[in-house]
């Protein structure tokens, strides 16, 4: 009898801790702008990886590591503004206006052939940039920014917060109206991660 206990008890916890392992990794990633995001870079990368395996897996998780650390920084979701990246340069092919040169993570400033967009010095702030961008949609707050405001369309964002969340970029942050629907399908499939 008290091998069985035993056997229920180990199967019971057994089963407990699997199912705890495994929901953790297909977490829901929040469409909240301005909640933490949940996966580690390490997640990120794996999700960029297996919808680009011919990217370079250093700078893929190099940007992972700016994202997290980024959005940390200045009560962004980080999970959002990752996917939001990876729309905007189709996984780092690219192929509109912005080029890899421009470190322009989210087409910031670009428009036309005239105005192609920023461009920012190094990786890490091009990231930074597209961030405070993130931070100017989605909260009203007037605080300063915990890092030096290096996005130069930041103060043009009128009026604060007027996206809470990834479905009211659609229209504001990008004219397709589907673009909401299209964040909210790659963090859907980032939650496996």
């Amino acid at each position: 009898m008290k091998r069985f206990c035993y056997f229920l008890i180990v199967t019971f916890l057994s089963f407990l801790l699997f199912s705890c392992v495994s929901s953790r990794a297909s977490e829901e990633c929040s469409r909240v702008l301005s909640e933490p995001g949940i996966k580690s870079a390490d997640q990120l990368t794996n999700f960029f990886l297996a919808k680009n395996p011919d990217a370079d897996k250093k700078q893929v998780f190099r940007l992972a590591k700016y994202y997290v650390a980024e959005c940390k920084t200045e009560g962004i979701n980080s999970d959002c503004a990752f996917v939001q990246m990876c729309l905007e340069t189709g996984f780092l092919t690219y192929g509109n206006l912005v080029t890899p040169d421009m470190n322009n993570f989210c087409g910031l400033g670009a428009i036309d052939a005239e105005h192609r967009g920023e461009y920012f010095a190094t990786e890490e702030l091009g990231v930074r940039a597209h961030v405070q961008h993130l931070h100017a949609y989605s909260t009203t707050e007037e605080s300063v920014l915990h890092n030096d405001l290096i996005d130069r369309r930041y103060k043009y964002v009128k009026p604060r917060g007027k996206a809470p969340t990834v479905f009211e970029l659609a229209g504001t942050w990008a004219g397709d109206k589907e673009y909401g629907s299209k964040l909210d399908s790659l963090l859907s499939q980032l939650a496996a991660y």
